[in-house]
């Protein structure tokens, strides 16, 4: 990672302007920021397109193209930035706890970073779907701490530490860390898997999220889900391929790949859903754009 960053087209992509200094404030900018403007998203593994973790095919990807990416591009690509800025940092590897609390011997298939400021560390993570922290989170056990969306706290250490986030009055596990740094080496083969395994989730579903200032949108498959903050979530099915880009296009701001690879990939999750094709599409007339 030893190539230079382009900050000024990471700026632009997030909307960022202000002090660059290395402080918590900054900090705690970006990371409101970036998962509000640059989408989590798995397009490249169900499209059978590598997704590399090179510094400058990511910048590509992301800031370019307008793409997202999962947790290995988005960290990444921050860990990059925040070094740029003079931080301290290094990447962490994290066990999945999310979808499946109790599988705390599961292989490490998520990434972090760890920033150390003034004496303190802080976790950042920009990279985790739909209950991506949008604030840095202090390595303090026991304690709540408050993002712009929701709270988050942290058990245990020494070594392992649990992440979990509040969700009414319930307190839900998202994934078991510890502080070792790892190296884009390290995370190649869970990458590997990720994005070519039929095992693989990101390979059987199609899944985007974004948060915006009070709001997480969520597509999993056709199920979009909108939480607004204080409200019920708003849930609707989309039963179209011109649905689908809509949302891909106006919900998350991708600039979508080409219609020749993007279109089956709508009429696969319609079919996986059980939609039936519109009389236009199923004859292969649907507007591309």
């Amino acid at each position: 990672m030893s190539q230079k960053v382009n900050l000024n087209a990471y700026f632009e992509r997030i909307g960022f302007a202000g002090s660059i200094a290395p402080t918590l404030a900054t900090l705690e900018t970006i990371i409101a920021l970036h998962p509000a403007a640059i989408p989590f998203e798995n397009l490249n593994p169900l499209l059978d397109l590598p997704v590399s973790l090179e510094l400058g095919a990511i910048e590509k990807k992301l800031l370019a193209e307008r793409r997202g990416g999962y947790c290995y591009e988005h960290n990444l690509l921050l860990m990059a930035v925040l070094r740029e800025l003079d931080y301290s940092v290094r990447g962490l590897s994290a066990r999945v706890l999310w979808s499946n609390p109790d599988a705390v011997d599961v292989e490490p298939h998520h990434m972090l970073v760890l920033v150390d400021i003034g004496g303190a560390s802080y976790i950042a993570d920009v990279g985790f779907g739909g209950m991506t922290p949008t604030a840095p989170l202090k390595l303090k056990r026991d304690v709540e701490q408050a993002t712009p969306h929701e709270t988050y706290r942290l058990l245990g250490g020494d070594p392992v530490w649990r992440l979990e986030v509040k969700i009414g009055e319930e307190w839900r596990p998202v994934y078991l860390f510890e502080t070792a740094e790892k190296t884009v080496a390290d995370y190649a083969a869970s990458n590997a898997y990720l994005s070519t395994d039929p095992e693989s989730g990101f390979r059987r579903e199609l899944r985007l999220s974004l948060a915006p200032p009070g709001r997480r949108i969520n597509l999993r498959d056709n199920r979009l889900t909108i939480h607004a903050s204080g409200e019920e979530p708003e849930i609707r099915l989309l039963t179209s391929a011109g649905e689908m880009r809509e949302a891909l296009v106006d919900l998350f701001g991708l600039q979508l790949p080409p219609p020749a690879s993007i279109e089956p990939l709508f009429a696969s999750v319609l079919t996986r859903a059980g939609v039936p094709p519109a009389p236009e599409e199923e004859a292969g007339l649907a507007d591309p754009q």
